[in-house]
């Protein structure tokens, strides 16, 4: 994380208070200017709030100030092409915050339109949940009239500010506990011309099918009767982690339907591995039915924790096709390595596959760390 916390340095400080202070010059930005000499040790989202307070502090530094001079120093620092980059989201926090403390509906508005004019320069799509915890009911009617704006970006933030799950960002409970909330956002974007829009509405999909995985199924279904030629590869990502957890409505849709298969395997290279390595291992899979099958074929890893306990992983294996009585070998290689998102604890791990949802055999080796 050491890189993507120097996203906001000492010199993006400073830079956005020399900015502020020609563009917005009734504001005295020294608590901005003064936050370049506090980041060290620091990660990337306390550096966000610790510059987002500065902010705040100096504005509120003058009589009388709060959101609306916030948002016009912004609006007036737009005028800098330098005013961009990774320092806009202590700015784009700091107008969220002053607009929900004043308690004012035309502020709350206003900095639904200032966040949109912002994101193009770097996202909103974190700030805003301030906005949607205060009120989503006023939020989201201004979110959906954003899927038809002409800048792609702020398209994006429509489905990218309002997943249920957006790493990084503060939880909205009304996003969880209303799927449906967000789902007219999602049917209006999932044709976008944008690749980059269509992504976000996969990967917000995904999100909702943590918890709505019925209404992601059905809504998934709709989209492919009115589909173009992108929709396909909306709805495959958007179920992705459906098809993992071998959801049946999720696998037939995408046409992995129930299937007679007989699995033989999966045999280990090796009984024992060594961390850093690989294991390998194969395995046959026999249509043993009458009709031509498509096989969604995975694998799991479980995984053993610090504790003892096991918790398995899904990671994809492959994509086949058998017409009846036909046999298809197949081998894969899986890497264990330390890294900060996975802590490998040495001990009794196993691995099963997963053919259209259904699990097939498990086979057990040893992990040693050294």
């Amino acid at each position: 994380m050491g890189a993507m916390n120097e996203l906001i340095d000492a010199p993006a400080v400073n830079s956005v208070a020399a900015i502020l202070a020609e563009s917005a010059p009734e504001v005295r930005w020294d608590r901005t200017a003064a936050a370049a000499h506090l980041l060290g040790g620091l990660n990337l989202r306390a550096r966000t709030d610790l510059v987002a307070q500065a902010l705040q502090d100096d504005i509120e530094n003058v009589p009388g100030a709060g959101y609306t001079t916030a948002a016009g120093s912004f609006r007036a620092a737009l005028a800098f092409p330098e005013f961009t980059g990774w320092i806009l989201w202590p700015v784009s926090e700091a107008a969220a915050a002053l607009a929900v403390a004043s308690g004012s509906g035309r502020d709350f508005d206003d900095a639904m339109a200032l966040l949109a004019e912002l994101t193009p320069r770097l996202t909103s799509e974190f700030a805003i949940r301030r906005l949607l915890r205060q009120d989503p009911d006023r939020a989201l009617p201004i979110i959906q009239v954003w899927t038809a704006h002409p800048d792609e970006h702020v398209r994006r933030l429509a489905s990218e500010g309002t997943r249920p799950y957006l790493p990084w960002a503060v939880r909205v409970p009304a996003l969880v506990q209303r799927p449906e909330a967000t789902l007219p956002i999602l049917g209006s974007l999932y044709r976008d011309p944008s690749e980059y829009v269509r992504r976000s509405v996969a990967n917000h999909l995904n999100d909702l099918a943590r918890h709505a995985p019925s209404a992601v199924v059905s809504t998934a279904q709709d989209w492919l009767s009115a589909a173009d030629a992108n929709t396909g590869r909306v709805v495959r990502h958007g179920l992705r982690t459906l098809v993992k957890k071998g959801h049946p409505g999720a696998l037939a849709l995408l046409g992995f339907a129930p299937a007679q298969v007989a699995v033989a395997g999966p045999y280990l290279d090796r009984d024992v591995l060594n961390l850093p390595g690989e294991l390998a291992f194969s395995f046959e899979i026999t249509n043993t039915g009458t009709e031509d099958v498509r096989l969604a074929v995975d694998y799991l890893i479980h995984y053993r924790k610090a504790n003892g306990s096991h918790s398995a992983k899904v990671f994809k294996a492959s994509t086949v096709a058998l017409a009846p009585g036909e046999s298809r070998s197949l081998s894969k290689r899986h890497a264990f390595r330390q890294m900060t998102t996975r802590v490998h604890h040495p001990g009794l791990h196993a691995l099963e596959l997963q053919v259209n949802g259904a699990v097939h055999g498990r086979v057990e080796f040893m992990l040693e760390t050294g």
